[in-house]
């Protein structure tokens, strides 16, 4: 718990930096870069992080990296900040709370529709509406089948679930005959 309070302290230190320079959207893109890099290569991250590897080595292994990767100014001195610090480790979580926190700044929210069948685009794109208009934010939708639904949608925004599947009122009304309700 105390590594998120920590990556979540970097990922907010970061989008203030770049609310007042305007930059905000070229750091999420670095970021998002370098993490990848950390996950896609999960040796050099591990290399990079190792306490028991000589830190000059290691310190220039990671500058050679970012130099590489033409990062711009501010985001190679965060990233040096965070090796400094022995934080490079968080820097995948770092990422995922400063994603979440741009995408709130720019008014946008990631959804999840999981349908029993193929949705077409049309129907997708009145419920990215209709969910846009629900929360007054723009809305990203990541859409997913699960023939296990039987039929219906369930739709997931942060820690809103609308569940209108079939499978769920089914249940629903198991439940209620176990208690001897009627329906």
């Amino acid at each position: 718990m105390k590594n998120l309070a920590i990556a979540r302290r970097y990922a907010k230190a970061l989008l203030l930096i770049g609310k007042e320079d305007g930059q905000t959207d070229q750091y999420r893109q670095e970021l998002q870069g370098v993490a990848k890099l950390m996950v896609d290569q999960k040796i050099l991250a591990d290399t990079i992080a190792n306490p028991l590897y000589n830190s000059e080595d290691r310190k220039k292994v990671f500058q050679s990296i970012i130099e590489k990767l033409s990062m711009s100014k501010v985001m190679s001195s965060f990233l040096m900040l965070l090796f400094e610090k022995g934080r490079v480790s968080f820097l995948v979580s770092i990422n995922d709370f400063f994603q979440a926190l741009a995408d709130e700044l720019k008014g946008v929210a990631k959804a999840s529709l999981v349908s029993a069948n193929k949705l077409s685009a049309e129907t997708i794109e009145k419920i990215r509406a209709a969910l846009s208009a629900k929360t007054g934010k723009e809305i990203v939708l990541e859409v997913k089948e699960d023939p296990g639904l039987i039929g219906g949608i369930v739709t997931r925004i942060g820690d809103l679930v609308l569940d209108g599947s079939i499978k769920t009122q089914l249940l629903n009304m198991r439940e209620s005959l176990k208690r001897g309700e009627s329906a």
